[in-house]
């Protein structure tokens, strides 16, 4: 085939339709109409000798060769775009730009108020939008609707790009009177209290938990069960900053990243302590889409948010090493 007499655009069609499966939406996608779509469609079909997509009971449904095609068209219109899109600096000041960025409520709290102050110094006309995990998924993400993703996250997508923004330790955050202080703050008296669980948090939509079912718990109660121990859980909650107005009543125990229990550091309420049995450290990662790895404006984000976690992780020092020293301390023996 002569790829001279190809009209390209039919490309651009048929990324958006097999990512819409549907004529109508992505003839509203790409700003044509729909008669102008079902041209297009027709034209895909002549050009690979196949339907494509195939109305069935549950919609329009892409081929077997449609599925081959897809990663196929969508990295060739992605070096197409790098290699027209234009080089200049991304103009901070002037621009009118929303920057989309998922973020888990404890990145939210610890790291966004942050992000927002500088943003609104360097480009006080951009607008932030920053979502939870249950509003995108991976797929938002790969195909640039979302413009960063940060987290914690068990795994990645090999195609997207990632950055570590800190280590995270843990802390245990409680009221200045609990009845637990009274004496020293061991695994035996910390098992004692009542405590509040936070949820670590993906991406997709939560359900309820499950006490009994300690793999889904996450990161202290997996800790604790190595020990061949348990707590006793009284709240379960999906944010932290409701479990950190929590931990202000007289006899419960919030475990969370020490980065959010430094948030408190000025409450007198509140005290923090080390937690008193080992529990494993996980990093707070930045990802986004390889469509957007040579963006200007993207660039620019990205570099201003690494600056932003750097300021973080230079004021947290001192309050943090006591954390640190304790995750590189002796293990506590199991007991089962």
């Amino acid at each position: 085939m002569d790829i001279s007499r190809v009209d390209l655009n039919l490309l651009v069609y048929l990324d958006v339709l097999l990512r819409e499966k549907n004529v109508t939406k992505a003839a509203n996608h790409l700003g044509i109409t729909q008669p102008a779509m079902s041209n297009g469609l027709r034209r895909l079909r002549d050009l690979f000798g196949d339907p494509l997509l195939v109305r069935t009971s549950e919609g329009m449904t892409a081929t077997e060769r449609a599925l081959e095609l897809k990663p196929l068209v969508r990295n060739v219109l992605a070096d197409i775009e790098r290699a027209v899109q234009a080089k200049s600096e991304f103009a901070a000041a002037e621009s009118h730009r929303v920057f989309r960025i998922m973020a888990s409520d404890y990145a939210e709290s610890c790291l966004m108020p942050r992000v927002l102050r500088r943003i609104r110094q360097e480009a006080p006309h951009v607008t932030l939008d920053v979502l939870t995990p249950s509003d995108v998924s991976f797929l938002d993400v790969e195909q640039g609707r979302l413009d960063m993703a940060i987290n914690r996250f068990d795994k990645l997508p090999q195609s997207f790009h990632q950055k570590t923004l800190w280590t995270e330790y843990f802390a245990c955050l409680m009221n200045a009177r609990n009845p637990i202080l009274r004496e020293p703050f061991t695994l035996d008296t910390y098992l004692d209290a009542s405590h509040i669980w936070v949820s670590k948090t993906g991406f997709g939509v939560g359900v309820g938990v499950n006490p009994k079912d300690v793999q889904r718990l996450g990161w202290v109660d997996e800790a604790l069960s190595l020990m061949g121990r348990k707590r006793r859980i009284s709240v379960f909650t999906r944010h932290y900053q409701v479990a950190m107005l929590l931990a202000e009543q007289h006899d419960l125990i919030a475990t969370l990243p020490s980065r959010a229990a430094w948030l408190q550091k000025d409450n007198p309420n509140l005290v923090v302590k080390v937690p008193p049995f080992r529990i494993p450290p996980f990093e707070l990662k930045m990802a986004w889409s390889p469509l957007l790895q040579h963006n200007p404006d993207h660039q620019w984000l990205r570099r201003l948010i690494m600056d932003v976690a750097a300021e973080v992780d230079t004021e947290f020092a001192e309050f943090g090493k006591p954390f640190e020293s304790q995750e590189r301390g002796p293990a506590i023996q199991s007991e089962r």
